[in-house]
Parts: structure tokens; sequence; C-alpha cells
């Protein structure tokens, strides 16, 4: 009899010994494995996202090579027009005399050719899905005071709207409408005085005209529904 009391004691010893609750130790080790998942659920989540940014800036990127491939394909038309990485060059196609901001009449005329076929770009749809606005920018040489020179080089870049949206020269043939409100749509002005100098004095004093795009998320700015001019003039005339 006790031997089997002493026997049952020793049971309750034994299961008293044994706690119900994890160890401290299994339960931080059971811890750092759910926050390493869980980092790890994260952190592909995150490449994931990234990969996928990275893929449609490449692909933004290859579409804008596209449309600047086209438009190089245009400037061929036009011998002495070069593109040069996102800006079309004139040239000696469009050169100014020295403080001066008057295009002589085979200038205008091609202007007038070249730009409407740069507006059936800019109409397509990857042209309407990046094409932000064209900066016609004026350029002059180092002579003179930089003031008079940046004036100088807005005027020449006006010049250049000028000779597209106001009436053309007697014989010649103005832009269709559609492409008058293209033009004041995505065309701007700018001038660099002359910050961008080229080799010579005759070279510098040009024009260019340069695409800008569309970022990813940005919207393209909304346009006022304004009728044209009913007598358009050049006001530097």
């Amino acid at each position: 009899m006790i031997g089997i009391r002493t026997a049952i004691r020793q049971k309750h010893r034994d299961d008293g010994e044994k706690p119900f609750w994890i160890s401290f130790s299994d339960l931080m080790s059971a811890l750092m494995v759910l926050f390493l998942v869980a980092m790890t659920v994260a952190l592909l989540a995150i490449t994931n996202q990234i990969s996928v940014v990275e893929d449609r800036k490449a692909e933004r990127e290859k579409e804008i090579d596209s449309l600047m491939a086209r438009i190089a394909e245009i400037v061929r038309d036009f011998p002495g027009v070069t593109v040069r990485g996102r800006s079309v060059d004139f040239g000696d196609r469009a050169r100014f005399d020295t403080n001066s901001h008057v295009l002589h009449p085979d200038q205008a005329v091609l202007l007038r050719a070249l730009v409407p076929k740069l507006l059936e770009v800019a109409r397509d749809p990857l042209g309407e899905k990046w094409i932000k606005r064209v900066i016609v920018e004026g350029f002059a040489d180092q002579r003179g005071t930089y003031l008079h020179n940046l004036n100088l080089s807005m005027q020449r870049s006006q010049r250049v709207l000028c000779v597209l949206l106001a009436r053309p020269a007697a014989g010649a043939e103005p832009l269709a409408d559609a492409d008058l409100l293209k033009i004041r749509e995505l065309f701007l002005v700018g001038g660099s005085s002359f910050n961008g100098l080229k080799e010579s004095l005759e070279e510098s004093r040009r024009i260019e005209m340069k695409l800008e795009f569309l970022d990813l998320e940005e919207k393209r700015p909304d346009t006022r529904d304004q009728p044209l001019d009913e007598n358009p003039r050049c006001p530097l005339d």
C-alpha cells in the first residue's frame, strides 16, 4: 500500500514539472520566423513594383526614340535640317543676319512645309501619348550685351511663330486651321541669348525646335477652345 501511494505522488510531481506554455526561446524563434516571412513578402512586393516602374520607363524611352526616329526620317527631305537628340536644328536653313530677327522668304517657305509634317507625328497615338510641347528656341552670337541678345533671341523664336500663324506673303498658302490650332496648343517660344554657341558667329544665329515629353504619371494640360485670330498679323513687322 505504501509503495502504491508513493508511486502516485511521484507521478503528480512529474506532471507538475512539465510546463503547459511554450518556452520563451521557442516563442521568440517563432516570432523571428514570422518576421522574416513578412519581410520577405514585403521585399518581393517592393522589388516587383520597382521592376514594373523600370519596365514602364524603358517602354517610354523606346516609344520616344521611335517618335524621334520618325522625325529624323521626315527632315531628310529638307537638306540642312537635322535632328540632334530631341531637337530639330534648322542649321543654315534658318540662319539670321547680324542683329536681325527677320527670316527670308525661302526660310519661311521651309518652315511652312516642314512644321505640318511634324504636327502629323504629334497627332498619331504615340505623339498624343508623349509629346508635351515644342519649344521654339532662338539663339544669338556673343557680340553685344547678354540682355540685348536675350531679347534678340526671343524675337527670333517669335518670328518663327509669326511665319507659321500670321497671314503669309502674297501667293503663299496659309496653313490649315487644324495645324494653326495645334501650333497654338503645342508651341512655345524661348530665347537663350548667346548660351549654346556654335563654332562660328553665323552658326550661332539660329533656331531650334526642342521637343519635351510627358513623364509617366503626368497628365496633358487642358487647352482652351479659343478661335483663331480673324486677321493675324505679326507684331514684329
